[in-house]
Protein backbone atom coordinates (compact mmCIF):
# COMPACT_ATOMS: atom_id res chain seq x y z
CA UNK A 1 0.00 0.00 0.00
CA UNK A 2 1.17 3.14 -1.32
CA UNK A 3 1.38 7.17 -0.34
CA UNK A 4 0.01 10.34 -2.38
CA UNK A 5 0.45 13.63 -1.40
CA UNK A 6 -0.76 16.91 -3.53
CA UNK A 7 1.21 19.91 -4.12
CA UNK A 8 4.27 18.05 -3.43
CA UNK A 9 6.56 21.64 -4.43
CA UNK A 10 4.08 24.31 -2.54
CA UNK A 11 3.05 24.71 1.40
CA UNK A 12 3.82 22.20 3.37
CA UNK A 13 5.14 19.65 0.81
CA UNK A 14 8.98 20.98 0.81
CA UNK A 15 9.13 19.95 4.34
CA UNK A 16 7.21 16.95 4.35
CA UNK A 17 8.55 15.05 1.08
CA UNK A 18 12.10 14.59 2.44
CA UNK A 19 10.60 12.89 6.05
CA UNK A 20 8.21 10.88 3.79
CA UNK A 21 10.53 9.71 1.38
CA UNK A 22 12.79 8.89 4.22
CA UNK A 23 9.86 6.89 6.52
CA UNK A 24 8.49 5.14 3.38
CA UNK A 25 11.10 4.74 0.53
CA UNK A 26 8.49 5.87 -2.17
CA UNK A 27 6.07 8.59 -2.46
CA UNK A 28 3.31 9.24 -5.38
CA UNK A 29 3.39 12.96 -5.78
CA UNK A 30 1.14 15.21 -7.28
CA UNK A 31 2.00 19.02 -8.51
CA UNK A 32 0.70 21.50 -10.87
CA UNK A 33 3.76 21.77 -12.71
CA UNK A 34 4.12 18.04 -13.21
CA UNK A 35 1.60 18.64 -15.81
CA UNK A 36 5.86 19.83 -17.29
CA UNK A 37 6.94 16.21 -18.38
CA UNK A 38 10.39 18.18 -17.77
CA UNK A 39 9.08 19.67 -14.40
CA UNK A 40 8.39 15.78 -13.40
CA UNK A 41 11.41 14.17 -14.61
CA UNK A 42 13.74 17.20 -12.36
CA UNK A 43 11.51 16.46 -9.50
CA UNK A 44 12.17 12.98 -9.39
CA UNK A 45 16.10 12.98 -10.51
CA UNK A 46 15.95 15.34 -7.28
CA UNK A 47 13.96 13.41 -5.14
CA UNK A 48 14.49 9.91 -5.01
CA UNK A 49 11.49 7.51 -4.41
CA UNK A 50 9.42 10.46 -5.65
CA UNK A 51 7.11 9.55 -8.60
CA UNK A 52 5.75 12.24 -10.09
CA UNK A 53 2.07 12.20 -11.77
CA UNK A 54 1.28 13.65 -14.58
CA UNK A 55 -2.14 13.74 -14.07
CA UNK A 56 -3.97 16.99 -12.53
CA UNK A 57 -7.48 16.03 -11.83
CA UNK A 58 -8.73 13.74 -9.15
CA UNK A 59 -10.33 10.87 -12.17
CA UNK A 60 -7.21 11.37 -13.28
CA UNK A 61 -4.94 10.84 -10.37
CA UNK A 62 -6.60 7.83 -9.47
CA UNK A 63 -6.55 6.38 -13.20
CA UNK A 64 -2.96 6.82 -13.73
CA UNK A 65 -2.11 5.42 -10.10
CA UNK A 66 -4.40 2.41 -11.07
CA UNK A 67 -2.66 2.02 -14.19
CA UNK A 68 0.67 1.84 -12.15
CA UNK A 69 -0.78 -1.16 -10.08
CA UNK A 70 -0.70 0.88 -7.36
CA UNK A 71 -2.97 1.03 -4.07
CA UNK A 72 -3.50 3.95 -2.09
CA UNK A 73 -3.39 3.65 1.59
CA UNK A 74 -2.47 7.21 2.59
CA UNK A 75 -3.75 10.81 1.34
CA UNK A 76 -2.22 14.03 2.33
CA UNK A 77 -4.38 16.76 0.78
CA UNK A 78 -1.91 19.63 0.76
CA UNK A 79 -4.16 21.94 -1.47
CA UNK A 80 -2.89 25.41 -2.08
CA UNK A 81 -4.26 28.38 -3.72
CA UNK A 82 -3.22 32.42 -3.97
CA UNK A 83 -4.54 34.04 -1.10
CA UNK A 84 -5.13 37.83 -1.62
CA UNK A 85 -6.69 39.84 0.72
CA UNK A 86 -9.72 41.38 -0.55
CA UNK A 87 -12.47 43.71 1.49
CA UNK A 88 -15.41 41.34 1.79
CA UNK A 89 -17.83 43.42 -0.01
CA UNK A 90 -15.08 43.60 -3.46
CA UNK A 91 -14.95 39.59 -3.58
CA UNK A 92 -15.38 38.79 -7.09
CA UNK A 93 -18.21 35.52 -6.57
CA UNK A 94 -15.41 34.20 -9.30
CA UNK A 95 -12.76 34.37 -6.71
CA UNK A 96 -14.76 32.47 -4.10
CA UNK A 97 -15.47 29.44 -6.94
CA UNK A 98 -11.90 29.30 -7.94
CA UNK A 99 -10.60 28.62 -4.05
CA UNK A 100 -13.32 26.80 -3.37
CA UNK A 101 -12.65 24.49 -6.46
CA UNK A 102 -8.79 23.67 -5.07
CA UNK A 103 -8.97 24.07 -1.43
CA UNK A 104 -12.67 22.28 -1.30
CA UNK A 105 -13.91 20.55 -4.39
CA UNK A 106 -10.44 18.78 -5.49
CA UNK A 107 -9.88 17.27 -1.80
CA UNK A 108 -13.19 15.94 -1.92
CA UNK A 109 -13.44 14.13 -4.87
CA UNK A 110 -9.70 12.71 -4.60
CA UNK A 111 -11.38 11.47 -1.65
CA UNK A 112 -14.52 9.92 -2.71
CA UNK A 113 -12.58 7.85 -5.53
CA UNK A 114 -10.05 6.52 -3.51
CA UNK A 115 -12.48 5.48 -0.28
CA UNK A 116 -13.87 3.07 -1.67
CA UNK A 117 -10.63 0.94 -1.87
CA UNK A 118 -9.39 2.00 1.45
CA UNK A 119 -13.40 0.68 3.29
CA UNK A 120 -13.01 -2.69 1.02
CA UNK A 121 -9.39 -3.18 3.13
CA UNK A 122 -10.27 -1.87 6.50
CA UNK A 123 -7.32 0.62 6.20
CA UNK A 124 -6.36 3.90 4.98
CA UNK A 125 -5.70 7.29 6.64
CA UNK A 126 -5.95 10.68 5.22
CA UNK A 127 -4.33 13.57 6.49
CA UNK A 128 -6.04 16.97 5.18
CA UNK A 129 -3.23 20.28 5.77
CA UNK A 130 -6.15 23.18 6.12
CA UNK A 131 -5.85 26.22 7.79
CA UNK A 132 -5.71 27.60 11.73
CA UNK A 133 -6.79 31.03 10.00
CA UNK A 134 -10.26 30.65 11.58
CA UNK A 135 -9.43 30.70 14.88
CA UNK A 136 -8.80 34.27 15.01
CA UNK A 137 -10.18 35.65 11.04
CA UNK A 138 -8.20 38.76 9.58
CA UNK A 139 -9.84 41.47 7.74
CA UNK A 140 -9.55 40.43 4.27
CA UNK A 141 -8.89 37.03 4.35
CA UNK A 142 -12.59 35.60 4.33
CA UNK A 143 -12.16 33.81 1.19
CA UNK A 144 -9.48 31.40 2.41
CA UNK A 145 -10.83 31.00 6.09
CA UNK A 146 -14.58 30.43 4.67
CA UNK A 147 -13.57 27.66 2.50
CA UNK A 148 -10.07 26.07 4.63
CA UNK A 149 -12.95 25.90 8.16
CA UNK A 150 -15.17 23.99 5.36
CA UNK A 151 -12.26 21.72 4.22
CA UNK A 152 -11.68 21.12 8.02
CA UNK A 153 -15.34 20.67 8.49
CA UNK A 154 -15.35 17.94 5.44
CA UNK A 155 -12.39 16.00 7.19
CA UNK A 156 -14.56 15.60 10.51
CA UNK A 157 -17.20 14.59 8.83
CA UNK A 158 -15.22 12.15 7.16
CA UNK A 159 -13.37 10.64 10.15
CA UNK A 160 -16.90 9.58 11.77
CA UNK A 161 -17.91 8.00 8.92
CA UNK A 162 -14.70 6.31 7.65
CA UNK A 163 -13.68 5.22 11.66
CA UNK A 164 -15.93 1.93 11.70
CA UNK A 165 -14.11 0.99 8.51
CA UNK A 166 -10.58 1.45 10.06
CA UNK A 167 -10.03 5.00 8.40
CA UNK A 168 -8.05 7.34 10.41
CA UNK A 169 -8.78 11.06 9.41
CA UNK A 170 -7.10 13.80 10.60
CA UNK A 171 -6.13 17.71 10.16
CA UNK A 172 -3.41 19.96 10.48
CA UNK A 173 -3.79 23.55 10.43
CA UNK A 174 -0.96 25.76 10.47
CA UNK A 175 -0.66 29.03 10.71
CA UNK A 176 2.68 31.46 10.31
CA UNK A 177 4.60 28.89 8.54
CA UNK A 178 7.18 29.50 6.66
CA UNK A 179 6.06 29.18 2.59
CA UNK A 180 6.60 31.26 -0.30
CA UNK A 181 2.88 31.19 -1.20
CA UNK A 182 1.60 32.66 1.83
CA UNK A 183 5.01 34.37 4.25
CA UNK A 184 7.42 34.31 1.47
CA UNK A 185 11.12 34.66 2.96
CA UNK A 186 12.39 38.15 1.66
CA UNK A 187 9.66 40.01 3.70
CA UNK A 188 8.77 37.20 6.98
CA UNK A 189 12.53 36.52 7.56
CA UNK A 190 15.28 38.29 5.70
CA UNK A 191 13.80 42.01 6.33
CA UNK A 192 13.69 42.69 10.40
CA UNK A 193 11.03 44.66 9.93
CA UNK A 194 9.10 41.52 8.73
CA UNK A 195 10.56 39.20 11.52
CA UNK A 196 9.29 42.04 14.38
CA UNK A 197 5.85 41.87 12.62
CA UNK A 198 5.82 37.60 13.04
CA UNK A 199 7.41 37.90 16.45
CA UNK A 200 4.89 40.47 17.90
CA UNK A 201 1.77 38.02 16.94
CA UNK A 202 3.61 34.59 17.49
CA UNK A 203 4.76 33.45 20.76
CA UNK A 204 7.19 31.70 19.94
CA UNK A 205 8.62 34.65 17.90
CA UNK A 206 9.16 33.51 14.64
CA UNK A 207 7.67 31.50 11.45
CA UNK A 208 7.37 27.95 11.78
CA UNK A 209 9.76 25.66 10.14
CA UNK A 210 9.11 23.30 6.97
CA UNK A 211 10.79 20.81 8.35
CA UNK A 212 9.31 21.03 11.76
CA UNK A 213 5.24 20.82 9.91
CA UNK A 214 6.86 17.42 7.51
CA UNK A 215 7.58 15.73 10.73
CA UNK A 216 4.19 16.57 12.01
CA UNK A 217 2.48 15.21 8.90
CA UNK A 218 5.02 12.38 9.07
CA UNK A 219 4.26 11.55 12.15
CA UNK A 220 0.17 11.89 11.12
CA UNK A 221 0.43 9.81 7.43
CA UNK A 222 2.46 6.51 9.58
CA UNK A 223 -0.13 5.40 11.38
CA UNK A 224 1.68 4.87 14.71
CA UNK A 225 -1.14 6.19 16.70
CA UNK A 226 -4.47 4.92 14.76
CA UNK A 227 -6.86 5.75 17.75
CA UNK A 228 -5.88 9.43 17.11
CA UNK A 229 -8.82 10.22 14.71
CA UNK A 230 -11.06 13.07 13.80
CA UNK A 231 -8.79 15.50 15.89
CA UNK A 232 -7.20 19.17 14.51
CA UNK A 233 -3.95 19.78 15.12
CA UNK A 234 -2.69 23.57 15.24
CA UNK A 235 0.61 24.06 14.18
CA UNK A 236 0.50 28.00 14.87
CA UNK A 237 3.42 28.66 17.01
CA UNK A 238 1.39 29.17 20.52
CA UNK A 239 -1.17 31.46 17.91
CA UNK A 240 -3.87 32.85 18.65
Amino acid sequence: MSLLMTHVCQYTGPGCIPVLLRDRGTVYCHDISFAETSAAEEYEASHAGAVALRAQTPQGLVAELSALGVAIETVIHNDVHPNTPVPIEQIPLEMFRQSVDVLLLFPIELTQRLLPGMKAAKLGRFVFVTSARYRQPEAGFSVATTIRAATTAFAQSLAREAAPDGIQVNVVAPNYLYSEAYYPRARFIDDPAGRAEIAGKVPMGRLGRPEEIGELIGFMASGKSQFVTGQVIDFTGGWP
